[in-house]
């Protein structure tokens, strides 16, 4: 695929880039944000043209926008599990009246969304799903726990993968539902306290939990195909953005080199080299497989390359800065609230690169099974 950019690409990068360096200011608040961005028509740029409130640009204007968001420093996004992950996936299982119903609030930023994947005692083993949803009525009632759920704690819906049959196993009898996080007595909400002191991910416990029947993406039954599409649609113009971040990342890791004088020695300079050379390679690689289709192995790849790479600039950012790293950035106190730099955030947060998303040996496992034909690795019974 060709990626050089046109002349009206250029014309859309510059209104974007004018249009953020007006609008990025310092620490907004997130909700309020993705308002800013929904009014402005910013938000489902790759949605086709449907009357949902969202401008559409094609894939190198996409690219254009991603790019030049990561530059302006604009804070992080809450509703990219709504926009990037949620909304391709109703464009193509979805009925119309879903669409109706959800693209234009995630368009607009009024409503943000998690999602309910990952089971305790199941890792990254998706089909490993334990939570039950009984057909009661007009709906289903939705009983078990979802762990490590992103932006749980803020989402106003949650997608959940639910088994709808009984005695069901592995990929067979799932359910895909749409299910309203505010249900008080029915949906508990825990924080999970990390190593950085944060808590963006976390515990949700679904003690009876309605969704109504209508809120089933695809059909009863074939929620597997629904939740593999949706994985697909993980990894595709955000990767290039998220290297922009790499880059900047890499960038103050050298001056920080430069300035403790840890660039003189000769195996941290080969370290800092080689990781400016794979990040070329993984920006290209990117570009390659960007708005491809029918390569199994591509975003299993892609996982790997970036989630390793981003965990040895991890290391590489405390270790330039010798002993200083273990310093927090304030005194110390009992009273004082936990704080760490930088550098020690990407540190601690890059260790769980490798885990969420996918671990490593899961694809490692798919590359194996669907790229190379090798034998089925043995499952255990669920």
């Amino acid at each position: 695929m060709d990626f050089s950019f046109t002349a009206d690409d250029e014309v859309f990068r510059a209104e974007a880039r004018a249009w953020l360096r007006e609008h990025v200011g310092p620490d907004p608040d997130r909700r309020a944000w993705e308002r800013t961005l929904g009014k402005a028509g910013w938000i489902g740029l790759g949605w086709p043209e449907g009357g949902y409130g969202n401008r559409t640009a094609g894939l190198t204007q996409q690219v254009a926008w991603a790019e030049e968001y990561a530059r302006s420093g604009a804070p992080p996004r809450s509703g990219h599990i709504g926009e990037n992950l949620l909304a391709p996936t109703l464009v193509a299982h979805g009925t119309d009246a879903q669409k109706a119903r959800f693209l234009p609030p995630i368009a607009a930023g009024d409503e943000l969304w998690c999602q309910g994947y990952s089971e305790p005692n199941a890792g990254s083993d998706l089909a490993g799903v334990r939570t039950a949803a009984v057909r009661e009525g007009e709906g289903y009632r939705i009983s078990g726990q979802k762990i490590w759920t992103s932006l749980a704690h803020e989402a106003d819906w949650c997608f959940v993968l639910a088994r709808t049959e009984v005695g069901s196993r592995r990929h067979h009898g799932l359910t895909f539902l749409l299910v309203p996080m505010d249900q008080p007595g029915r949906i508990e909400v825990r924080p999970i306290r990390q190593m950085t002191g944060t808590s963006e991910f976390n515990e949700v416990f679904f003690d009876g939990a309605h969704a109504r029947a209508e809120h089933v993406v695809g059909a009863e039954g074939q929620g597997w195909r629904v939740a593999m599409s949706l994985l697909g649609f993980e990894r595709g113009v955000s990767t290039l953005a998220q290297q922009i971040g790499f880059a900047q990342e890499l960038m103050r890791v050298v001056r920080t080199a430069v300035r403790t004088g840890a660039a003189d020695d000769p195996v941290l300079r080969a370290a800092l080299v080689r990781q400016w050379a794979e990040l070329r390679a993984m920006r290209w690689n990117a570009l390659r497989t960007l708005g491809g289709s029918g390569d199994a192995g591509a975003p299993s790849v892609s996982k790997l390359l970036w989630a390793n790479w981003h965990q040895r600039l991890g290391e590489l950012a405390v270790l330039v800065r010798g002993a200083e790293a273990s310093a927090g950035p304030r005194d110390w106190a009992p009273e004082a609230p936990y704080e760490i730099d930088r550098d020690q955030q990407l540190f601690l947060f890059s260790r769980a690169d490798t885990i969420y998303g996918g671990s490593d040996q899961v694809q490692r496992t798919i590359i194996a099974e669907r790229v190379l034909g090798l034998p089925r690795e043995p499952k255990g019974v669920v």
